[in-house]
């Protein structure tokens, strides 16, 4: 059985960060992002990743139950018993199709959602401040952008918050602090639901 964890968080907030970290230091614990998943699975060349491509290519948004049907292949082949996957879920829709998805699923467990949870003043200085830093800005670190990324998140966050306090696993660790600081938080709390 593996067990899942998804790291939520702001735009700015570290998430991937936190995860590949925590993934670097435990040989047991294997990391993805969603969009990384896409992007294998398309370079595989299998028929999925040849259907993924057909919209990747066109700039239009891969269809849910494919998204979900690659992250659970996924996680099924990881190396690892444990799999961390971060900015997943983003909508209330990504969240019930994974949610039924897995009801049926006797291989995965999500064991826990981690919401890592930043100001958006914070964020913003760490988007911005990505920006001043990288030699390549990306498209997405200005303050437009960042703006309507962050308002996509919000949206659906108190629904998101709502119903996985419900079922038991959501658990927020502030983002606030230094990058050690919030890494040792969210790998003791791994450590402990394993």
């Amino acid at each position: 059985m593996k067990k899942l964890f998804l790291i939520i968080g702001a735009p700015g907030s570290g998430k991937t960060t936190d995860a590949e970290l925590i993934a670097k230091k435990h040989e047991n614990i294997t990391h993805y992002s969603t969009g990384d998943m896409l992007r294998a699975e398309i370079a595989s060349g299998s028929k999925r990743g040849e259907e993924i491509n057909s919209f990747v290519s066109k700039g239009l948004i891969v269809p849910i139950e494919i998204v979900i049907e690659t992250i659970v292949t996924a996680i099924k082949n990881a190396s690892t018993d444990i799999v961390v996957i971060d900015g997943y879920p983003r909508s209330i829709e990504q969240m019930t199709e994974l949610d039924k998805y897995l009801v049926n699923e006797s291989e995965v467990e999500l064991t826990n959602v981690i919401e890592v949870e930043v100001s958006q003043d914070t964020a913003f200085k760490r988007v911005l401040g990505r920006a001043a830093d990288a030699e390549v800005v990306r498209a997405d670190d200005n303050e437009e952008v960042f703006l309507n990324r962050m308002k996509l998140y919000i949206e659906p966050l108190a629904e998101i918050k709502s119903f996985y306090t419900q079922k038991n696993l959501l658990k927020v660790i502030s983002g606030e602090g230094t990058i050690e600081q919030i890494v040792q938080e969210m790998d003791e709390f791994i450590q402990s639901r394993v």
